[in-house]
C-alpha cells in the first residue's frame, strides 16, 4: 500500500510556502462549525439575499454547484456567494461536454463519446479548455469532468455517450487531454464515478449499482485509467454510489456479504484501501450527490454522511436537508464515529485545493469572479469553429449494406420522416421541425409521422377512431402495393438521450400485435435510413436496418454533419468508440 500521509508540496497540490502557510493559519482559526461547513457542497437553488447569508455565515459551505443559467446572472450569483463567504468558494459545475454545463449561451461543443469518435486527443482538450475557459469567466474554479467510466455495457441507460467509450486506453488519453485544457484555465478537474460506472446495466442514482469485475480485471481497466490520471495530477475524484465486491473482499477479507455490496461512497475498503492506499491519491475526496437513491438506500442518512467522512471523502455533495446533514456530522464527532484527526485531515485537503487555485490570492486582490469582460469568451467565433470540427470528423457510419448512400432527392424526393424519442411528439417538437427542414432543404418532399397518434386494439373495431387515427391508419394498415407507391425512402431519427433516473434507453416502437405501427415493419419493402443521434446501440433494436449512422449528440453542428455526409458532400470520418453491434454478428448483416 502506498503513503496516506498528505503531501501538501506534491501531486496534486504542489503548494508554496505561502500556500502552506495560509493553509495552516486558515485551519488554525476556524471553529469546528466552520470545518465542518467546508464538508459540504450543496445544489445552489437561488441567488436570493436570504439563502446566500444562510449558507455562507451560518453554514460556512466550501463550495457550491449551480445548475445552467443565463451567463450574467451565474456571475452576478457567483459574485454575491464569494465577496459573503470568508473562506473562498469551491464553485463547481458539470462541464462534462464544454461551457453550456455552466451557462446557457455556453458552447455545446459535444458530448465524450463525440469527441472520441474523431480519435483525435486534441479535441478533447480543446473540449476541456473551452468548457473551463467559458466556465471561469463567470467564477468556475472546479469542474465535475471528465468522466473516465468504461463503457462495458451496452445495456447501461446513462453511461454511453456521456463516456469516451471502452478502450481503456482512448478513454485514458481522451481524459488526460481535457485535464490539460482544465489546467491552462486554472480549473481544477473531478475524474468520476470511481470505482467505474458501465459495468452494470443500472443506474446508481436509483439504485446500488455492482461494478462486478475481478481484482485483475480492474486493475487492467479502472485502475490503469484512475492510477494514470492520478499520476498526472488530477486534483479531485468524485466516488459513486457503486459496490465493487471483489475488491472489498481483497482489502477486507472479514467484510460481510453486506459490506462488500456498500456503496464505495460510504466504504472504507473502497476509499481508504484502495483510492487513498493501492492508487496513493493525495487529492480531494467527493462523493457523488447525496441525494440518489444508491446513497440513501444504504443505511439511514444519519449513519450514510457520518461513514463517508469517517472512511475517507472530504466532501459531501448536495443534501436532502443542508442543517440536517450538518447536525449529523457533529454528532458524529461528538460520539467518536469521526475523529478528530479525520476531520483535520478533510479540511486540509480541501483548503490545500483551494490554495492550489490560488484562490486566497484571488480573494485578495478582487479576482475570484472575472470582470464583465470576460464574459465575451462565452460562445466566442472560435470555440464555436472547433465544436463544428467536432461534429464533422465524429459522425460514424456504421454500415450501409444496401448501398443507399448517398442519397438525393432525384433519387428518393417522397420522405417519411420518424423522429423517435423518450417522449411522444408531433411534428412541431423543436427536434423534429429542425430535422424536417433539414430535408426539405435539400429538396425532398417530407411527411413527419405524428408519434402523439397511436393505434390501439379497439380502433380496428372502429372504435374512437379520431380522424387523426384514421390517417394514421390509412398510413400504415394499406397494403404493401400502396405504401410503395407514395414513400420513396424512410428516415428513423432516434434521439434517446441517456439521463440520470432511467432504467433503460432502448426504441420504444408503437405496436400492437407486432404488425408495426412505426416500427420498421416495410424494411424489405423500402429503403430505410436510420440516425441515431443519442446513443451508439441502438441496433440491438433494429436489427433489419442496413443503413445507420451514429453522431452522439442531438445539436444543431452534429445535425448539419449528417446531412453534408448522407448527401455526399463530406465523408464519414468518425471512428466508433464503442461496438455499436453490441457484440452480435447478425447485427452486421
Amino acid at each position: 500500500m502506498k503513503r496516506t500521509d498528505i503531501d501538501l508540496t506534491g501531486n496534486p497540490f504542489y503548494l508554496s510556502e505561502d500556500d502552506m502557510k495560509w493553509v495552516e493559519e486558515t485551519k488554525a482559526q476556524m471553529t469546528e462549525d466552520e470545518k465542518v461547513g467546508q464538508l459540504f457542497v450543496p445544489m445552489g437553488l437561488s441567488g436570493e439575499d436570504g439563502l446566500v447569508r444562510h449558507l455562507t455565515g451560518d453554514c460556512h459551505i466550501g463550495g457550491i454547484m449551480y445548475r445552467t443559467g443565463e451567463m450574467e446572472e451565474i456571475r452576478s450569483t457567483h459574485e454575491k456567494l464569494q465577496n459573503r463567504s470568508k473562506i473562498p468558494l469551491l464553485i463547481a459545475a458539470n462541464t462534462e461536454a464544454g461551457g453550456d454545463g455552466m451557462c446557457a449561451e455556453g458552447t455545446t461543443f459535444g458530448k465524450p463519446m463525440a469527441v472520441a469518435a474523431t480519435n483525435d486527443t486534441e479535441n478533447a482538450y480543446r473540449m476541456g479548455y473551452v468548457a473551463c475557459k467559458e466556465g471561469a469567466a463567470v467564477g468556475l474554479n472546479w469542474s465535475f469532468a471528465p468522466i473516465v467510466d468504461i463503457d462495458k455495457e451496452f445495456h447501461n441507460p446513462i453511461t454511453n455517450v456521456r463516456t469516451f467509450g471502452s478502450d481503456v486506453k482512448r478513454v485514458r488519453d481522451m481524459a488526460s487531454a481535457y485535464l490539460r485544457g482544465a489546467k491552462e484555465n486554472q480549473v481544477a478537474v473531478t475524474i468520476k464515478h470511481f470505482p467505474g460506472d458501465g459495468v452494470d446495466e443500472r443506474d446508481q442514482h436509483i439504485l446500488t449499482s455492482v461494478n462486478s469485475l475481478t481484482c485483475e480485471e480492474w486493475d487492467e481497466s479502472y485502475g490503469y485509467v484512475y492510477q494514470s490520471l492520478i499520476d498526472e495530477g488530477a486534483q479531485a475524484v468524485m466516488v459513486g454510489h457503486i459496490a465493487m465486491p471483489e475488491y472489498v473482499r481483497r482489502i477486507n477479507p472479514e467484510a460481510t456479504d453486506r459490506e462488500r455490496y456498500l456503496p464505495a461512497s460510504v466504504s472504507k475498503e473502497l476509499l481508504s484501501g484502495l483510492l487513498r492506499g493501492k492508487l496513493g491519491f493525495n487529492g480531494v475526496i467527493s462523493t457523488d450527490s447525496s441525494c440518489m437513491v444508491g446513497y440513501t438506500t444504504a443505511m439511514k442518512r444519519a449513519d450514510a454522511v457520518v461513514n463517508s467522512i469517517a472512511n475517507g471523502c472530504d466532501i459531501i455533495l448536495f443534501n436532502k436537508d443542508l442543517d440536517e446533514d450538518i447536525s449529523f456530522i457533529k454528532q458524529g464527532l461528538a460520539d467518536g464515529r469521526i475523529s478528530a484527526e479525520r476531520l483535520d485531515d478533510a479540511i486540509t485537503r480541501i483548503l490545500a485545493l483551494k490554495a492550489s487555485l490560488k484562490l486566497h490570492e484571488k480573494q485578495k486582490n478582487g479576482t475570484l469572479i472575472p470582470n464583465l469582460q470576460n464574459l465575451s469568451v462565452i460562445g466566442c467565433e472560435q470555440h464555436k469553429q472547433w465544436a463544428k470540427g467536432v461534429a464533422d470528423a465524429s459522425v460514424t457510419l456504421v454500415k450501409d449494406t444496401q448501398n443507399l448512400l448517398p442519397i438525393s432527392p432525384e433519387k428518393y424526393k417522397r420522405v417519411y420522416l420518424n423522429v423517435i424519442q423518450r417522449k411522444l411528439t408531433d411534428a412541431e417538437h423543436p427536434v423534429v421541425r429542425q430535422w424536417k427542414e433539414l430535408f426539405e432543404k435539400e429538396g425532398f418532399e417530407v411527411t413527419v409521422r405524428d408519434r402523439t397518434t397511436t393505434i390501439e386494439f379497439e380502433n380496428f373495431l372502429g372504435i374512437n377512431m379520431t380522424p387523426k387515427k384514421q390517417d394514421l391508419m390509412g398510413e400504415l394498415y394499406r397494403s404493401v402495393g400502396d405504401f410503395t407507391q407514395t414513400k420513396d425512402l424512410y428516415v428513423y431519427i432516434l434521439n434517446i438521450e441517456n439521463g440520470s433516473n432511467n432504467t433503460t434507453a432502448r426504441i420504444d416502437w408503437n405496436v400492437i400485435f407486432g404488425l408495426g405501427d412505426d416500427a420498421p415493419w416495410f424494411s424489405e419493402e423500402i429503403p430505410v435510413l436510420f440516425i441515431s443521434t443519442a446513443n451508439p446501440y441502438h441496433l440491438f433494436d433494429a436489427p433489419m436496418a442496413k443503413t445507420f449512422i451514429n453522431s452522439y449528440h442531438s445539436n444543431s453542428n452534429s445535425n448539419a454533419a449528417v446531412m453534408d455526409k448522407i448527401m455526399g458532400r463530406s465523408k464519414f470520418r468518425g471512428v466508433s468508440p464503442v461496438d455499436p453491434f453490441c457484440g452480435k454478428e447478425y447485427l452486421k448483416l
